[in-house]
């Protein structure tokens, strides 16, 4: 039973969900809007149940040894100056630049690929769903699942607006590679004026650095898919910046064909599925990058909404409704970012110093070992899946 299944989007949470499915016997199809598989994005943590996830696909080792081997953040002052440092590194878990673990993931999920297409419209009747691309032939389909981000066409298809499920958090952020000599080796350095950040991100397992700019806003109105656009937005925000190394950065950035920029933002939805259409990953529950976890719900979600596929031999009603109620609760969680982005953003000189006084004192760190063990606590193992006889 509906064995043909579609996903749209070859990142972390579609191809993860496709080697599961074609694990347990589907015949997973996955389309692609971009040529190939994307190659950028910053660092994303493995942590939690996803290791649990990425053991079980045999790829944890090879994560561990691509792994960015970042110590932490620190905060400088107008002459580069640190003022305060944070140690981020968590034994329990491991950072690996996006790109990496796309391509791990591409390694060991063997289906077929639509590369350079994306779906135009869908239909769903009782007997399957009719899928027009913008590019191949039109073809039917038992079910689709939407992997496609926090923009996602196939919820915008199946769902309706975008407006109806995103609640911006009044920020907006890019980042694009950048020249490494700008940063300090194994460090993310953060640079604030008031409302503001710009940041060098320099792995020490990358020639390359990124460079990060975030500055609070009131809603923009721009298209998500224009680079020219975004990169105007960025330009025009810290044209006058002449603090610290951001001139700098901002010019090695926009040279970046790859200059990514979005809304701080997150993806709320009373329900993840609509018929034979489902959601997972940032398309059904974005929990902003200021969360952290974005690796990780979509490595997770994916796992259990193929398991659950699978242990109701592919009976999606059931399926979808399982998978529902058992990561609803993770998703609320992860959903709670706290004060993340005021850490990152402060909105005044006064927030900026108790910030970086707060990290002299190391109580940041102190919060977030007691973070990392009241998630050790609430962890369980993740199911076995079995698919049914």
């Amino acid at each position: 039973m509906n064995q043909r299944i579609l996903i749209s989007g070859a990142s972390i949470a579609g191809l993860t969900l496709a080697h599961w499915l074609a694990r347990y016997g589907f015949q997973p199809t996955v389309v692609e809007r971009a040529p190939g598989l994307r190659s950028g994005g910053n660092g994303v943590d493995v942590r939690d149940q996803a290791v649990e996830v990425t053991e079980r696909m045999g790829i944890l080792p090879r994560i561990r040894e691509l792994a960015a081997d970042v110590q932490g953040m620190k905060f400088v002052d107008t002459a580069g100056r640190a003022v305060a440092r944070i140690d981020t590194r968590d034994p329990a878990a491991t950072e690996i630049m996006r790109g990496d673990l796309v391509a791990l993931l591409h390694e060991v999920t063997d289906v077929d690929y639509l590369f350079g297409d994306s779906i135009r419209d869908l239909t769903q009747d009782d007997d399957g769903v009719t899928v027009t691309f913008e590019h191949a032939p039109t073809r039917s389909f038992d079910l689709v699942i939407g992997a496609d981000g926090m923009h996602s066409n196939v919820r915008r298809l199946a769902f309706g607006p975008e407006a109806q499920f995103i609640d911006f958090k009044d920020h907006y952020f890019a980042f694009a590679d950048s020249d490494p000599s700008l940063g300090e080796d194994r460090w993310v350095t953060m640079f604030n004026t008031p409302g503001t950040m710009t940041g060098i991100y320099r792995s020490g397992n990358h020639a390359r650095a990124k460079a990060y700019f975030m500055f609070r806003s009131a809603p923009l109105d721009y298209d998500h898919r224009d680079i020219t656009e975004h990169k105007r937005l960025i330009g025009e925000r810290f044209a006058d910046d002449t603090s610290w190394r951001t001139r700098e950065l901002l010019e090695s950035a926009l040279a970046d064909p790859e200059f990514y920029f979005d809304a701080l933002g997150q993806v709320r939805m009373d329900s993840w599925s609509s018929g034979r259409v489902s959601l997972v990953g940032d398309a059904a529950w974005c929990a902003s990058p200021a969360s952290g976890a974005g690796a990780e719900l979509a490595l997770v979600g994916a796992y259990r909404l193929a398991g659950e596929l699978a242990a109701a031999g592919g009976d999606h009603r059931v399926a979808f409704a399982r998978y529902d109620a058992a990561l609803r609760p993770l998703v609320d969680k992860k959903q709670q970012i706290g004060p993340n982005a005021r850490v990152m953003i402060p909105k005044t000189a006064g927030g900026r110093w108790l910030r970086d006084l707060f990290a002299r004192l190391q109580l940041m760190k102190a919060l977030g070992a007691v973070e990392r063990r009241s998630r050790a606590k609430g962890l369980r193992l993740l199911p076995d899946y079995a698919p049914a006889a």
